[in-house]
Protein backbone atom coordinates (compact mmCIF):
# COMPACT_ATOMS: atom_id res chain seq x y z
CA UNK A 1 0.00 0.00 0.00
CA UNK A 2 1.34 3.38 -1.09
CA UNK A 3 -0.30 5.61 0.99
CA UNK A 4 -1.06 5.67 5.08
CA UNK A 5 -2.73 7.34 7.84
CA UNK A 6 -1.96 11.21 8.28
CA UNK A 7 -2.62 13.64 10.53
CA UNK A 8 -2.32 16.72 7.97
CA UNK A 9 -5.35 17.99 6.06
CA UNK A 10 -4.93 19.71 3.03
CA UNK A 11 -7.11 22.44 1.67
CA UNK A 12 -7.70 24.17 -2.16
CA UNK A 13 -8.79 27.48 -2.77
CA UNK A 14 -12.69 27.75 -2.37
CA UNK A 15 -13.87 27.97 -5.85
CA UNK A 16 -17.08 30.28 -5.15
CA UNK A 17 -15.77 32.29 -2.38
CA UNK A 18 -18.42 34.69 -2.53
CA UNK A 19 -21.35 32.35 -1.81
CA UNK A 20 -22.24 30.90 0.75
CA UNK A 21 -22.89 27.24 -0.09
CA UNK A 22 -23.59 23.73 1.84
CA UNK A 23 -20.75 21.01 1.30
CA UNK A 24 -22.25 17.83 3.25
CA UNK A 25 -19.92 14.80 3.28
CA UNK A 26 -20.66 11.48 4.91
CA UNK A 27 -17.87 9.26 6.17
CA UNK A 28 -19.19 5.88 7.11
CA UNK A 29 -16.39 4.21 8.50
CA UNK A 30 -15.01 5.44 11.19
CA UNK A 31 -13.33 4.03 13.02
CA UNK A 32 -11.04 4.25 17.04
CA UNK A 33 -11.06 2.25 20.05
CA UNK A 34 -12.67 2.47 23.34
CA UNK A 35 -9.96 4.17 25.91
CA UNK A 36 -10.90 1.70 28.42
CA UNK A 37 -11.41 -1.57 26.60
CA UNK A 38 -9.55 -1.18 23.79
CA UNK A 39 -12.11 -2.65 21.99
CA UNK A 40 -13.20 -0.92 18.42
CA UNK A 41 -16.04 1.84 18.31
CA UNK A 42 -17.07 2.78 14.92
CA UNK A 43 -19.19 5.37 13.96
CA UNK A 44 -21.02 7.29 10.81
CA UNK A 45 -19.47 11.15 11.00
CA UNK A 46 -21.05 13.76 9.26
CA UNK A 47 -19.61 16.97 8.15
CA UNK A 48 -21.30 19.86 6.58
CA UNK A 49 -19.78 23.21 6.24
CA UNK A 50 -20.05 26.73 4.34
CA UNK A 51 -16.41 27.04 3.05
CA UNK A 52 -15.22 30.95 3.68
CA UNK A 53 -11.56 30.82 1.51
CA UNK A 54 -10.53 26.90 1.56
CA UNK A 55 -12.06 23.65 1.26
CA UNK A 56 -10.85 20.44 3.03
CA UNK A 57 -9.33 18.06 0.19
CA UNK A 58 -10.74 14.76 0.27
CA UNK A 59 -7.98 12.33 0.33
CA UNK A 60 -6.17 14.24 3.07
CA UNK A 61 -9.25 13.89 4.80
CA UNK A 62 -10.00 10.15 4.10
CA UNK A 63 -5.86 9.33 5.54
CA UNK A 64 -6.54 11.91 8.67
CA UNK A 65 -9.93 10.22 9.47
CA UNK A 66 -7.92 6.48 8.66
CA UNK A 67 -5.49 7.86 11.38
CA UNK A 68 -7.38 7.50 14.84
CA UNK A 69 -8.39 3.71 13.80
CA UNK A 70 -5.42 2.54 16.24
CA UNK A 71 -5.69 5.19 18.82
CA UNK A 72 -8.36 5.10 22.17
CA UNK A 73 -11.23 8.44 22.38
CA UNK A 74 -13.76 8.80 24.18
CA UNK A 75 -16.62 9.61 21.78
CA UNK A 76 -16.91 13.04 23.07
CA UNK A 77 -13.06 14.22 22.96
CA UNK A 78 -12.66 12.16 19.39
CA UNK A 79 -15.44 14.05 17.75
CA UNK A 80 -14.51 17.61 18.86
CA UNK A 81 -10.82 16.86 18.21
CA UNK A 82 -11.77 15.97 14.30
CA UNK A 83 -14.14 19.40 14.02
CA UNK A 84 -10.92 21.00 15.77
CA UNK A 85 -8.78 20.14 13.20
CA UNK A 86 -10.75 20.92 10.43
CA UNK A 87 -11.74 24.61 11.80
CA UNK A 88 -8.12 24.84 12.24
CA UNK A 89 -7.28 23.71 8.82
CA UNK A 90 -9.96 25.60 6.43
CA UNK A 91 -11.34 28.64 8.96
CA UNK A 92 -14.32 28.15 7.37
CA UNK A 93 -17.66 29.98 8.02
CA UNK A 94 -19.76 27.91 9.89
CA UNK A 95 -19.01 23.89 10.35
CA UNK A 96 -20.64 21.00 12.16
CA UNK A 97 -19.67 17.39 12.77
CA UNK A 98 -22.25 14.85 13.43
CA UNK A 99 -20.76 11.59 14.87
CA UNK A 100 -23.20 9.19 15.04
CA UNK A 101 -21.51 6.30 17.35
CA UNK A 102 -22.86 2.75 17.10
CA UNK A 103 -24.20 0.46 19.88
CA UNK A 104 -21.56 0.10 22.83
CA UNK A 105 -23.03 -1.44 25.93
CA UNK A 106 -26.75 -0.97 24.62
CA UNK A 107 -26.06 2.47 23.87
CA UNK A 108 -25.83 4.58 20.64
CA UNK A 109 -24.09 8.06 21.14
CA UNK A 110 -24.28 10.87 19.11
CA UNK A 111 -22.14 13.57 19.37
CA UNK A 112 -22.88 17.42 17.60
CA UNK A 113 -20.31 19.96 17.52
CA UNK A 114 -20.57 23.29 15.83
CA UNK A 115 -18.22 25.48 14.92
CA UNK A 116 -19.55 29.36 13.50
CA UNK A 117 -17.02 32.83 12.40
CA UNK A 118 -17.89 35.58 14.46
CA UNK A 119 -20.58 37.59 13.13
CA UNK A 120 -21.15 34.86 10.34
CA UNK A 121 -25.06 33.90 10.33
CA UNK A 122 -27.04 31.79 7.42
CA UNK A 123 -29.37 32.87 4.84
CA UNK A 124 -32.91 32.58 5.60
CA UNK A 125 -33.83 29.36 4.43
CA UNK A 126 -36.00 28.83 1.14
CA UNK A 127 -38.66 26.59 1.29
CA UNK A 128 -39.37 25.76 -2.21
CA UNK A 129 -41.81 22.81 -1.66
CA UNK A 130 -44.14 25.38 0.39
CA UNK A 131 -43.76 27.83 -2.52
CA UNK A 132 -45.06 25.31 -4.91
CA UNK A 133 -47.67 24.61 -2.42
CA UNK A 134 -49.31 27.87 -2.00
CA UNK A 135 -48.76 29.03 -5.54
CA UNK A 136 -50.94 25.77 -6.75
CA UNK A 137 -53.90 26.93 -4.56
CA UNK A 138 -54.05 30.50 -5.77
CA UNK A 139 -55.60 28.87 -8.84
Amino acid sequence: MTTSAAKNLETFPNPNPGRDYHIHMEIPEFTCLCPKTGQPDFATLILDYIADAKCVELKSLKLYIWSFRNEGHFHEDVSNRILDDLVAATQPRFMRLTAKFFVRGGIFTNIVAEHRQPGWQPQPLVDLARFEMQSNTRG
